[in-house]
């Protein structure tokens, strides 16, 4: 498993204690995600902080708009110089096809590299979209919005290991596959629904995992680290 396939979600308080976790982890992970909780607390402090370590930076905000607001938040997320960031699918086909264009757009602007972006389907937290008054299964639903997400030309998906292997082979040439829900042998899954090994995600077709508590809340986690890179969690 290449280095920059594993992110770990920086689901932390403040920028004191992502400092401790890279220090930690170094140089084991390259590639970290900034979330809702991080990033309201932080702001695009916490981005630049990483960017001048030279890591990667996953933005996972999921932004969910109108067209014009979301196109203008990529724009701001391309200034910060972020590598991957997430638009949710659930915003429609006119939403994200403004997000990829202004993305492409922005990093013109800013020189800088244009950063991928990822539609959000259904959230790794449901398996259930009845009482969203959405029929058929979750993985019909996935699959919808995969349709919508090709159309807008994204660059990528984020599902569950449980959608990923049908999404592979459908998209193989047209996405990039980011798969959340990541727990290790063992372990209990938390608020997840629809979760997966490390080796089962991967040999499902994921790209990049992206993984949480696992590592952060784990006494030694640079060796689980390790261990996931090296195929051995």
């Amino acid at each position: 498993m290449k280095r920059e396939a594993l992110i770990v979600a920086l689901d932390v308080e403040d920028l004191q204690a992502v400092r401790r976790i890279v220090r930690r982890l170094s140089p084991s992970v390259q590639f970290y995600k900034v979330g809702l909780r991080l990033f309201t607390r932080e702001g695009p402090r916490v981005v630049r902080w990483l960017k001048r370590k030279g890591l990667k930076v996953f933005l996972d905000l999921k932004f969910h708009d109108i067209p014009n607001t979301v196109s203008q938040a990529v724009e701001s997320a391309c200034r910060l110089g972020v590598d991957f960031m997430t638009v949710h699918a659930l915003g429609g086909e006119e939403m994200m096809k403004g997000a990829v264009e202004s993305a492409r757009r922005a990093s013109k602007k800013w020189k800088k590299s244009p950063p991928k972006i990822f539609a959000v389907t259904i959230l790794t937290s449901q398996n259930d979209l009845l009482p969203l008054g959405i029929a058929g299964s979750v993985k019909n639903g996935v699959l919808r919005l995969a349709r919508l997400a090709r159309k807008a030309g994204v660059n990528g998906l984020v599902c569950s290991p449980e959608e990923v292997k049908e999404l592979k082979k459908r998209y193989r040439k047209a996405f990039r596959f980011i798969t959340p829900g990541i727990r290790l042998n063992s372990q209990n899954r938390d608020d997840q629904k629809r979760t997966a090994t490390p080796e089962q995600a991967l040999s499902r077709g994921a790209d990049y995992l992206v993984v949480g508590r696992p590592i952060l809340n784990a006494s030694r986690p640079r060796e689980v680290a390790e261990n996931i890179l090296k195929g051995r969690a």
